[in-house]
């Protein structure tokens, strides 16, 4: 498994030098955690003060390197989120992340294709499917995801399992979408090849633009082969001011959920201030890939020394 890792590794070099894009390397140790009230992170102490943070995804810090002129960039590092643990997820993991200046959101999904072509050519094999978030909840739970009511939702993850005893009366929304994605459509996906899932909700953008021509939804993208997903890619919000909207959106739920609440990063507002120019930028998770090459059944099959061992 260390020689197929070191393959791939090689492989996933090779693809980047080819097309000219620049390998970085940026912080494991930051001093501002991701937003998002999905991820956790993981506090770092120096002389006793936890005031800071190993980061979970390079992407603040690249997009700062994109507004600094770095061109197109790639790079392969450890990222670690708290409370993560299952056959699919180890808490600390090898992700691939790269960005590309002036790419739409289908140029970025064809090369993301490219990759896994090129990398683990049996992963590509079959027909690529290009699904939108809406029809994939349509073809799957015969729902529409836009317009469907709370108690629509509800009762499709009653069905599923998810009691009103195993969330809070204040469930959102975006939770039971999560739910019912997490628990039967992206299982449902990629069983015969590569499967594009785009068009997620607004409310799921995060760093992504909206749809210029449907506000209700993301210029956001996921992968899927097998059941899996593999990738989270979008078209780069570049907006100071609707980033920082977000941010303090996302704190307000963090607050709400009685989650740890963190400064709003003001390095990368500054870099957005400064001009991030059009990109798309995706991350591909490096362990689910070789899982998925190798057949192998469980994430630590193909890390050296899982969490719990390291």
């Amino acid at each position: 498994m260390l020689e197929r890792r070191a393959t791939l590794l090689a492989a996933v070099r090779r693809f980047f030098a080819a097309r000219a894009v620049l390998e970085v390397d940026t912080p494991f140790v930051v001093n501002h955690p991701v937003s998002d009230v999905h991820m956790h992170a993981a506090r770092v102490a120096f002389d006793g003060t936890l005031a800071h943070f190993v980061h979970s995804s390079p992407e603040y810090a690249m997009k700062r390197l994109l507004a600094s002129g770095s061109g197109d960039i790639f790079q392969i590092c450890h990222v670690v989120r708290a409370f993560e643990t299952s056959r699919l997820h180890n808490p600390e993991f090898t992700l691939l992340e790269w960005y590309r200046v002036g790419y739409s959101l289908a140029g970025l999904m064809a090369e993301v294709e490219a990759l896994v072509r090129d990398t683990c050519a049996a992963l590509a094999a079959g027909v690529t499917e290009h699904v939108s978030y809406r029809d994939a909840f349509a073809r799957v739970l015969a729902l529409d995801p836009f317009s469907a009511s709370m108690r629509e939702l509800e009762d499709a993850a009653g069905r599923l399992g998810l009691t009103r005893g195993d969330a809070s009366d204040d469930i959102s929304r975006d939770d039971l979408l999560d739910f019912l994605m997490t628990a039967q459509v992206g299982p449902s996906l990629g069983r015969h090849g590569l499967a594009f899932v785009h068009a997620y909700p607004a409310s799921q953008a995060a760093l992504a633009c909206l749809d210029p021509d449907d506000a209700r939804a993301a210029q956001r993208f996921e992968l899927f082969r097998s059941g899996v997903e593999l990738a989270n890619g979008y078209r780069e919000l570049t907006s100071p001011l609707e980033q920082r909207a977000r941010f303090e959106a996302d704190n307000a739920e963090r607050g709400r959920r009685r989650l740890p609440v963190f400064p709003i990063d003001e390095h990368l507002l500054a870099a957005l201030t400064a001009g991030l120019p059009d990109c798309a930028g995706v991350a591909l998770g490096l362990d689910r890939l070789l899982m998925l090459a190798t057949g192998a059944e469980h994430i630590h099959e193909v890390i050296a020394f899982p969490t719990e061992r390291a």
